[in-house]
């Protein structure tokens, strides 16, 4: 049986997070529900005698986007006319660019495995970033026989970033996609959310055996994929089908298919169309764009730090294993909240206060973002941006609890409470009495009245069955409405059944 090799490039579609749209001032309303047709204009409706304007900022986020992805910015761009029909496209035809787009010649880098094995990144060629304007959108009301147009996407500025060929599955694919996210919404240029349309990804997909040409596959195209897990699992069906086709010796259709989510296949929809049919030519109402070196050496500067090189920072700064930074880094927002923490706990160490540890209290401070407070942001669908905690009440908590003040469990309640009120950990300890109970003094009366209580599980202790002291220390925890501190009320334990 003969082995396919699968090649797969993708097509990327992203809406930017501008103020206004691409070619004139109306609202861009990116992500945002509101009433159909609020936000347009003669312009991008399409009106006879309207002429376009660029948005620059538009054009920036794409330049953006280029030097993040490591790719050649062009010192000279310009704009062309697609030609096509379809009814949310009120010109009839759209703004965009052909053979002179913004950035070219770029790749990204993506790692596949689990954190921690030893693998290669593997580079994913960029063949060209450009940017065009969005179209409408067709809304099919139900049990009529029309459509209607809404046209308040039109004219969006929307990113095309084109791959080359260079994945092999769908996890490859998938991952590429994630980090492309992570990378725009770090640079601030959209929120790149799929389910919102804000990202839409398009895969291009062909076999060939291994003692033929990459390319000399048939390739098909996929649409509609609306979720990262979905680009995943279209390209694994379509390998699937393409491979089952070949060895029937049946012959695979150039054309475009789309995804169907409910069944996890791929339907065809139409034959693909290739690039002579749009009938592209220069925009002949915008000028040509020039771009001079000191302009693209400012851009380069004012780059943020990207998701890798915080990454990177993090694991060499802060002593973090990598599989934790990697959390942390995973949202902007996170990491920096984290960082403005860790900043606040320095200041804690320098002054010496509780004789804190850095390591042990940046580790510490790291376990709870990653693990309690990540998991309270979830149960409430919230970012980081819907925090009450602020970092330096949060840094009060870490260094409160690194420096033995309250146990794990009064720890769950403080850290409750601050998420929900936003609350001076200090002061919520204070008024729920949750002060750890450490003084072997206090915790030896304590010891001493579960001992008399239970005499039973002293004898079972003294006969060799050592788990007794575990349910002594429970009734110890029980007694002091968990406030005693495990270790010092064991250690008392012990002595008094050792006498």
């Amino acid at each position: 049986m003969a082995s396919y090799i699968p090649v797969i490039g993708m097509e990327v579609h992203v809406e930017l997070k501008t103020h206004s749209k691409m070619f004139c001032r109306c609202k861009n309303g990116m992500g945002q529900e509101s009433e159909s047709n609020l936000h347009i204009c003669p312009v991008c409706s399409g009106q006879p005698g309207t002429l376009p304007v660029p948005n620059r900022q538009a054009v920036e986020f794409v330049q953006l986007a280029g030097l993040a992805l490591n790719c050649s910015l062009r010192a000279h761009s310009k704009f062309d006319r697609k030609n096509y029909f379809y009814p949310d496209l009120p010109k009839g035809y759209q703004i965009s660019q052909y053979d002179q787009p913004l950035c070219e010649h770029g790749f990204l880098e993506i790692v596949t495995g689990d954190t921690g094995q030893a693998i290669q990144a593997k580079k994913i060629g960029i063949t060209r970033i450009h940017l065009e304007e969005d179209t409408g959108k067709l809304v099919h009301p139900k049990g009529v026989n029309y459509s209607l147009v809404d046209l308040n996407r039109a004219g969006v500025p929307l990113m095309e970033l084109v791959t080359e060929p260079d994945m092999e599955n769908g996890t490859e694919a998938r991952v590429f996609c994630q980090k492309l996210q992570q990378i725009f919404r770090y640079l601030g240029i959209s929120d790149a959310d799929m389910e919102k349309g804000n990202m839409r990804c398009e895969v291009n997909i062909s076999l060939h055996q291994e003692d033929e040409e990459k390319l000399s596959g048939t390739k098909v195209e996929v649409k509609n994929i609306n979720s990262f897990r979905f680009v995943e699992k279209a390209i694994d069906y379509e390998i699937k089908r393409q491979t089952e086709m070949l060895e029937r010796g049946e012959k695979v259709v150039q054309e475009t298919r789309g995804f169907d989510s409910n069944r996890n296949i791929t339907v065809s929809q139409r034959a693909k169309e290739s690039a002579h049919d749009y009938r592209y030519f220069p925009e002949p109402d915008i000028p040509p764009m020039e771009f001079a070196d000191a302009y693209i050496s400012g851009l380069r500067q004012s780059l943020p730090e990207l998701p890798d090189q915080k990454a990177g920072r993090f694991v060499k700064e802060y002593q973090l294993p990598m599989g934790d930074v990697e959390v942390l880094t995973a949202e902007k927002e996170v990491a920096e909240f984290f960082e403005e923490v860790v900043s606040e706990l320095e200041s804690k160490v320098v002054a010496d206060e509780a004789k804190l540890d850095r390591g042990k209290v940046i580790k510490l401070a790291a376990n709870y973002v990653i693990t309690e407070l990540r998991k309270h942001m979830a149960q409430q669908g919230h970012t980081v941006r819907d925090l009450k905690i602020t970092p330096e009440n949060y840094a009060e908590f870490i260094a409160i609890v690194a420096s033995g003040k309250v146990n794990s469990s009064a720890a769950q309640t403080v850290l409750r409470e601050m998420y929900r009120s936003g609350g001076d950990p200090s002061q919520i300890i204070s008024e729920q009495n949750l002060a750890q109970m450490d003084s072997a003094g206090e915790l030896e009366k304590v010891v001493n009245e579960v001992l008399s209580k239970n005499q039973k599980s002293v004898e079972d202790y003294r006969s060799g069955r050592e788990n007794a002291v575990q349910f002594l220390l429970g009734q110890v925890m029980a007694a002091t409405k968990g406030k005693a501190n495990p270790r010092t009320a064991m250690e008392l334990l012990r002595k008094n059944l050792s006498a």
